[in-house]
């Protein structure tokens, strides 16, 4: 079955929206559900309420794991349907279903036979926490399969661009298990275990609406271990990646709280409005990839050009809303999440540096879906890699080193970014990125 793509110059900012708002709501799905757990378990004391945030973080591993795969899935299915072949386009999202069920499978065994020990490990010893993490992590986990087939499907109706099912896939088990939750919780009196059960059956439930979604394509279902091998190269790329952004933000996390309670409580206001802004910004950039890839799929090199330079300019410009917005609650929004004056005091040497991030961060998350639409995922790895390693840890650590406090950690955070931007936008006048055919 062959597609028509329309011609990328002729995408409108209403159209790029129109493929970010729906992935901004199922980006926001899980940890808006995740909340409403934690609101639920947390009325059953502070032992459950701690289990579940150990659990939970397990989980969050596990799901960053799926994101990798969606991304990596979205730029591939993308080219092929660039092309006019949407049938490649949906066999790319079959190998990477194939790729998230063997890799949930072994994730929910891992968890099954270490799970005990991953709580201990995490509760800093055995004991009432470290158990009660361990039963719900051993239920939760049953759901893993089918979290991670849901990112695989995300990946390849994103590519084909498709964005009204991944809504509804995301969306309706995440509501139904939002009711299930509390009713398991309390009124059928499981406690705890009630939490992990609403979990998976929500979890399991979206990866059989997607999968059920490849079955209705009718496309060959068997798996082909050379596509898959492909993918696993380029989920290594971005897998990599992520890492050295975990290290960069536990170093600066750890750093600040060499400052004291305050810095560390402050910066982690701050750091958290920073992923919240990047979420919104997360979502253009998951337009970026399936038009980049779609344009370059079907050999349009000067409409890809095009879309990154419109891209960058939407990415820069709900930066500066965002700037706007958060300068703007500079003296209320602290309080929101503090009421001890030295945290507040403290969130004020962060917040100009977290308002002069928001518009060269629009700018770098746009032009990261760029990349990842086209498929320079090595280019990224090393530049994250270098960014990271030669930038922002040694910039946080000298700032321990020379006392600077919280305003120093937030410029090393800042000079991260402006390594990335000035890397990027190098990369995108070079045209190096720019490889047009179904395959990179």
């Amino acid at each position: 079955m062959s597609s028509t793509v329309a011609p990328a110059t002729a995408v409108s900012p209403r159209r790029i929206a129109a493929l970010a708002l729906p992935a901004l709501v199922v980006l926001a799905a899980e940890p808006l559900y995740v909340l409403v757990d934690t609101a639920v378990v947390g009325h059953l004391g502070r032992v459950p309420l701690a289990a579940l945030a150990i659990g939970g973080t397990v989980m969050t591993l596990t799901a960053w794991i799926g994101t990798v795969v969606a991304y990596g899935t979205t730029g591939r299915s993308a080219r092929r349907f660039g092309a006019g072949d949407r049938a490649a386009a949906v066999a790319e999202g079959v190998q990477a279903s194939w790729l998230a069920l063997t890799t949930g499978l072994l994730a929910a065994v891992a968890i099954g036979v270490g799970g005990g020990a991953l709580a201990r490990t995490l509760a800093g010893g055995p004991g009432e926490v470290a158990d009660a993490a361990a039963g719900w992590l051993r239920i939760a986990a049953l759901g893993a399969p089918g979290l991670l087939l849901a990112a695989a499907g995300n990946g390849w109706l994103r590519g084909i661009q498709d964005t009204r099912r991944p809504l509804l896939f995301v969306l309706v088990p995440n509501l139904l298990s939002a009711v299930l939750c509390p009713l398991l919780v309390y009124p059928a009196g499981l406690g705890l275990v009630g939490s992990a059960v609403a979990n998976a059956v929500a979890q399991t439930l979206s990866g059989a609406l997607f999968a059920a979604a490849l079955v209705r394509e009718r496309v060959a279902l068997r798996p082909r271990p050379r596509v898959i091998g492909q993918q696993l190269v380029l989920g290594r790329d971005l897998l990599v990646r992520g890492i050295a952004f975990q290290a960069s933000f536990l170093s600066a996390t750890a750093v600040a709280a060499r400052f004291g309670a305050a810095a560390v409580g402050a910066h982690q206001i701050a750091v958290q409005l920073w992923f919240f802004t990047a979420l919104v910004l997360d979502a253009l950039a998951i337009a970026a990839q399936a038009l980049v890839g779609a344009a370059l799929g079907g050999g349009d090199a000067a409409g890809a050009r095009f879309l990154a330079r419109r891209v960058a300019l939407l990415g820069g410009l709900c930066g500066v809303a965002f700037a706007v917005l958060i300068a703007a609650g500079a003296g209320l929004v602290p309080s929101w999440f503090s009421s001890d004056p030295s945290v507040r005091d403290q969130a004020m040497v962060a917040w100009p540096w977290l308002v002069a991030l928001q518009p060269i961060g629009g700018v770098v998350f746009a032009l990261d879906g760029v990349l990842i639409g086209a498929g320079d995922v090595r280019y990224l790895r090393n530049l994250t890699i270098v960014a990271a390693f030669g930038g922002f840890l040694p910039a946080i650590w000298l700032a321990y080193g020379l006392d600077l406090g919280l305003g120093g950690i937030w410029a090393g955070l800042t000079l991260f970014v402006v390594l990335r931007l000035v890397a990027l936008l190098l990369r995108l006048r070079s045209g190096a990125w720019v490889v047009v055919g179904a395959v990179r």
